[in-house]
């Protein structure tokens, strides 16, 4: 029998070390270049040009945060408890958003709902007039709100199906009612999913790139982006400034995480379901609403685009400006980097992964802090971190506009996602199979390949695609650092729309949204444990 407490091996601690200070760098990095470069980030945060931008990020992070927690668990609290039609229907519906990048929801939102757009159109054949601008700061917060509402929604609807009915059934028989049931029973029992899934958005909301920028919202992220060449200095302090509100955000949450946490309960049998009665019409118009505004709205908008271009094209009204070779060469550069990004981020996880389950290592606990914690590093820091480096530094430059500083990056990242899949699955390899492979006289590299990683696969796969998903999302680090010949779909999308190619924006953003449909269904729906 062997001891779950045994020494760890050398060579372990080494990788896992190495791979701690790898994704410890970025953010040390930018912390380094502000005390030897006079960034002067204290005198930056309390100068009039930074207290406008911090404002603002705070007043839109706090806004979309309260919108997406009501929103979210109104939503989990009708398709997993109240007898709405169609249940299955609207829990399959309702996480899809997921598949947008925000600045893709953001930019069909605008061609939607702005004057002159899709719903302007077909008001105005009514007798309706329409002059909302989505522009600023209400434009952020309802293309955030919209596409960032899952984060809240999934992980409330599960820990709600998990709730065992008994407690709420006492207290329907002893004459509570269903709005005291949910104050004084539910939402003490679901407190933690709502403030893990709040805290989420808000670190989301804070280091939002794309949305902000294209509905002209003067963010933390948009500054630093804006003053990246002209005005490095205050780049830099700009950078710190949002590193620090990114910390405090994981601090609160760990905090809150801990002053939350109880037992969870067993799947319960016999799920309570509450009877709507005359509301039930208007649940499922906000339903409706919901799905229509944040799912059908967009994909709507992202066709429009693409039928007017090809219209515009076959009338010769204009070319549309997107071959063949435009569209696969970055649909296989985006598949290429992700496939790349999440093998190495479970290959770089994984020795962490078996010094915290296998071994219960000191080293491995500290690794597993920083890995975890690089995931709440907004992605505009970690590229400007990289860019900056190979800007200033002769090892860097070496490594500039290169794939592998692009993927270290993505690794840095969404690497923390692979953390909690890579544990559970060391756990699920029994120490008494790899004791009888040693006893047979198999070396580690023998156990490893033949016994270990087969029984690995499917939660290494899991965390792989999460990372798959994120990265073939994510913005800000491909604009800053990705090489010049390696084109993505975000990078060719933002830049249409940026430039007003709608048409173009509608072919390279309608494949990347299947692409990311896909697997959002495979690693996030099909894996949601909210389903009756």
């Amino acid at each position: 029998m062997s001891l779950p407490t045994a020494r760890s091996p050398a060579l372990l601690r080494v990788v896992a070390v190495v791979v701690t200070a790898g994704f410890a760098f970025p953010a040390g990095y930018l912390v380094w270049r502000n005390f030897t470069f006079s960034s002067d980030p204290l005198g930056v945060l309390f100068s009039q040009r930074t207290q406008g931008p911090l404002l603002r990020t705070l007043r839109l992070a706090v806004l979309v945060s309260a919108a997406t927690a009501v929103l979210g668990t109104a939503l989990a609290w009708l398709t997993t408890r109240c007898d709405v039609p169609l249940r299955r229907l609207w829990q399959t519906l309702l996480p899809l958003p997921l598949v947008f990048p925000t600045f893709i929801g953001a930019a069909a939102l605008i061609r939607t709902l702005n004057p002159g757009g899709l719903l302007a159109d077909w008001l105005d054949n009514v007798g309706v007039a329409w002059d909302v601008e989505m522009r600023g700061l209400f434009g952020a917060w309802l293309a955030l709100t919209l596409f960032t509402y899952p984060y809240v929604y999934l992980p409330v609807a599960a820990r709600l199906r998990r709730l065992p009915g008994s407690v709420e059934e006492s207290a329907r028989l002893l004459g509570d009612g269903p709005p005291t049931i949910i104050r004084r029973v539910v939402l003490p029992q679901t407190a933690t999913a709502i403030s893990a899934g709040t805290l989420l958005v808000f670190l989301y909301a804070i280091s939002d790139f794309g949305a902000v920028q294209l509905m002209r919202y003067d963010t933390l992220s948009r500054a630093i982006y804006t003053t990246r060449l002209n005005n490095q200095p205050v780049s830099l302090a700009l950078s710190v400034i949002l590193l620090v509100l990114a910390a405090i955000v994981v601090l609160i949450e760990r905090a809150a995480t801990r002053r939350y946490e109880v037992a969870a309960p067993v799947r319960s049998r016999r799920p309570v379901v509450y009877p709507l009665g005359r509301a039930r019409p208007l649940a499922v118009a906000f339903l409706v609403a919901v799905v229509a505004v944040s799912l059908f709205g967009p994909l709507a908008s992202l066709a429009d685009w693409t039928i007017d271009g090809i219209r515009l094209d076959a009338s010769g009204g204009r070319d549309l400006l997107v071959g063949w070779d435009d569209v696969w060469t970055p649909t296989w550069n985006t598949a290429f980097g992700s496939v790349v990004a999440a093998v190495v981020a479970v290959a770089a996880v994984l020795p962490a992964a078996y010094l915290v389950v296998r071994y219960r290592s000191r080293i491995g606990t500290a690794a597993n802090g920083v890995i975890v914690s690089s995931f709440a590093l907004p992605g505009i820091l970690i590229g400007l971190a990289l860019l900056f480096w190979t800007l200033k530094t002769d090892v860097g430059s070496h490594l500039r506009n290169t794939l592998v500083l692009l993927v270290f990056a993505y690794v840095v990242r969404f690497g923390g996602q692979t953390m909690r899949t890579s544990q559970v699955a060391v756990s699920s390899v029994s120490n008494r199979l790899t004791d009888a492979a040693r006893t047979l006289g198999a070396n580690w590299v023998r156990r490893f390949r033949s016994l270990e990683l087969p029984l690995m696969a499917p939660g290494l796969l899991a965390g792989g695609g999460l990372v798959m998903l994120s990265v073939m999302k994510e913005l800000p680090i491909t604009l800053l650092i990705a090489p010049f010949d390696f084109p993505t779909l975000t990078t060719k999308a933002f830049n249409s729309i940026e430039e007003a190619f709608v048409a173009e924006a509608g072919v390279w953003s309608g494949v990347l949204v299947v692409l990311s449909a896909v697997l959002t269904w495979l690693f996030v729906v099909r894996r949601a444990d909210h389903f009756d």
